[in-house]
């Protein structure tokens, strides 16, 4: 009797694999339009009850003079001396209401950085520079 010695198989059989898998496939096609999307509830959030507070609005002229005018109140601007700026400005600020600099281009860098501490030592919190854009 000559029997050949049985080589060992070197192949996977993957057409179980696939029949399982086609199986899962149509299970899943099946039930998907019976699973409901969850709905998101979002939080709402009511209106302010106060508007927001525009800022004031120094002007620091060519000559050196301050002009101070609130956007909230209609007017025009008021001269302001330099000794008096603190004072003013805590009197007119409101709660967290900015302050801005519109200062003149030929205005010196360090008359603008004095007035800006003294907006700080005033105990305003958020003070900008109002600038033209350019065209």
């Amino acid at each position: 009797m000559n029997r050949r010695p049985r080589k060992a198989m070197n192949q996977i059989n993957v057409v179980p694999y696939i029949d399982v898998m086609l199986v899962l496939l149509v299970i899943f096609m099946v039930t998907a339009p019976f699973v409901n999307p969850s709905q998101v509830e979002l939080p709402s959030v009511g209106k302010s009850t106060t508007p927001p507070t525009l800022p004031l609005e120094l002007t620091i002229k060519a000559d050196g003079s301050l002009w101070l005018r609130d956007r909230n109140e209609p007017g025009e601007s008021a001269p302001v001396a330099d000794s008096a700026l603190a004072r003013t400005v805590r009197k007119m600020v409101k709660t967290d209401q900015p302050v801005v600099i519109a200062a003149d281009k030929s205005v010196r860098y360090e008359v603008v950085m004095r007035v800006m501490d003294t907006l700080q030592r005033a105990g305003v919190a958020r003070v900008g520079l109002l600038v033209k854009p350019v065209p």
